[in-house]
């Protein structure tokens, strides 16, 4: 009779679980068990890792042969316990020291001929394994540098089974065949299909589209620029071609590098789901993420069979989701953004158990005015009944609008500026170095508070702990008596205003501040200076 364990993790969303993978021999009719509530994919696994331990040279214990997956409450699913069962075999028959793999955490899928294939989620599951007090993990060769994020973590590559089982045993290990020149088809299991541009990781080769491309738009580029700088969600609404999605799309090339402890957040959601691209162990930039308006509401925040997957926001978390054509999404799939959009993550709750995603994202949302978009266009034509327009303006739903903290109108763009006779507009580069200037009067005024940017400060902290000049929300106070504002609207007029003063250099909010946030807030001109150059002065 023999008996050996080693470990692996299992991945409750984009949080893992330390799994103690045991097997037991005994005399008997030679079967093989595996319990431990496994899915349909990890059951399989029983084909995969005889096959590949036999063709690894090693010899296939002919005895009763059990293999439990503990703790057994947890769900467990994909093949990325492969490897750790087949260690846990070979530990009970002997053929390697049982006491070598006890402590080592392994994760990969193994192929008929024993190849080791990599598998999706390996740096959130080396995350869980390093808070569980594990430091030694054996991982495929072609995410070890994913593996090797996590600090504190010694990490072992390995291409075959055949070369593990030559580490373990201190044999001299075996040359194996490196991939051909063409496409390595190890790397498949990494991407899912349909997660390339614009699921995701939407920046190309050549980086994001430069903000000087868009042509006139003064007050709408000043939007930006403020939403950059503190966090703040944003509604363009406007005809078709007046430039909303040129905008939307340059947003993400503004937002300041993520920091270490982000990028390993964005890196982990996108391994889980699939979307990092090979080569690429860590995502340094700020994610984009424009789903189509026929997604469902599963696709933007979450969900699908069994234990739910990362949905739109959560592939946005810490950079942008634009959500183009707005009002054309279903009002069930918009409304069950509200929540993730004031907590920064979202509870999915299923019969297979409860998963929290990351969503702290900032929300662009782009609109035509009606379903033909030239309501309200000069010369536009526009033909939609009243009714018709009331319903179609209706779909994005006050409680949601509310959450928006810059709503602002983009008009055609005039002859001059689409001509250039208007000036360029400054680059994103420019821009950016303003962001992050502002960001970092943000980071020092709030270095000693859990928030880091403007849009994260409770309103109550916001009117006690920062004052500002005297008499400068006298007008969001009387809008607020005259029912055009809530409490909520109030909060977070306070805030872009602290951001417009941040851009400007200022200490604290002064009343020109205060009035262009309340205009970008409702719409209504309060005789705030926009500037054509570039952001708040």
């Amino acid at each position: 009779m023999g008996f050996a364990r080693a470990c692996s993790v299992a991945l409750v969303g984009v949080e893992g679980v330390v799994v103690e993978v045991q097997a037991d021999l005994e005399p008997g009719v030679a079967a093989f068990t595996l319990v431990g509530l496994p899915d349909k994919s990890l059951t399989e696994s029983r084909d995969r890792v005889r096959a590949a331990v036999v063709n690894s040279g090693a010899e296939w214990p002919q005895k009763k042969l059990t293999v439990g997956l503990s703790p057994a409450s947890v769900p467990k699913g994909g093949s990325g316990f492969d490897l750790a069962v087949a260690c846990a075999v070979l530990g009970a028959s002997e053929r390697v020291d049982a006491r070598a793999i006890a402590d080592l955490v392994l994760i990969g899928e193994l192929g008929l001929d024993g190849r080791v294939r990599p598998v999706r989620g390996v740096l959130p599951a080396v995350l869980a394994a390093a808070e569980a007090g594990y430091r030694q993990v054996v991982v495929p060769e072609q995410t070890a540098g994913e593996a090797a994020l996590v600090p504190g973590i010694s990490v072992l590559g390995v291409r075959s089974l055949r070369q593990l089982i030559a580490v373990l045993n201190d044999e001299p290990v075996p040359a194996e065949e490196p991939p051909s020149d063409g496409p390595d088809p190890m790397l498949a299991g990494l991407m899912l299909p349909g997660t390339g541009v614009g699921t995701g990781l939407a920046a190309g080769p050549h980086g994001h589209p430069d903000l000087a491309d868009v042509a006139g738009q003064h007050l709408a580029r000043t939007a930006l620029e403020i939403a950059a700088a503190g966090g703040h969600h944003l509604l363009l609404s406007g005809p078709p071609g007046a430039g909303k999605t040129m905008l939307a799309e340059r947003l993400a090339g503004v937002l300041p590098p993520l920091t270490r402890r982000e990028s390993l957040e964005v890196t982990a959601v996108h391994s889980v789901a699939g979307m990092l691209p090979p080569g690429q162990p860590l995502v340094r930039s700020a994610p984009y993420c424009a789903p189509h308006h026929s997604a469902t509401m599963p696709a933007l925040v979450g969900g699908g069979n069994g234990l739910p997957r990362p949905g739109a926001v959560s592939l946005a978390h810490r950079g942008v989701l634009f959500l183009d054509e707005a009002p054309e999404f279903t009002v069930k799939a918009l409304d069950a953004l509200r929540q993730p959009l004031e907590s920064g993550h979202v509870v999915i709750a299923r019969s297979g158990g409860v998963v929290r995603l990351p969503a702290r994202f900032l929300m662009v949302l782009a609109a035509n005015p009606c379903p033909c978009g030239r309501h309200s266009a000069q010369g536009g034509g526009c033909e939609c009944p009243p009714a018709v327009i009331r319903r179609y303006q209706a779909r994005l739903s006050g409680p949601l609008l509310d959450r928006v903290d810059l709503r602002v109108r983009v008009d055609p763009v005039h002859r001059a500026d689409l001509m250039g006779q208007g000036g360029r507009g400054e680059s994103s580069t420019t821009v950016a170095d303003r962001v992050q200037q502002a960001r970092r009067r943000a980071a020092d005024r709030l270095c000693d508070t859990p928030w880091t940017v403007n849009s994260e400060i409770p309103g109550h902290e916001l009117r006690t702990r920062w004052p500002i000049e005297p008499g400068a929300l006298t007008g969001p106070e009387r809008d607020m008596e005259r029912g055009l504002l809530t409490a909520r609207g109030l909060d977070r007029v306070l805030r872009v205003a602290w951001t417009v003063a941040d851009l400007a250099g200022r200490d604290r909010p002064e009343p020109q501040d205060v009035d262009l946030a309340l205009e970008l807030r409702t719409g209504v001109p309060r005789g705030a200076a926009v500037p054509t150059g570039g952001g708040p002065r």
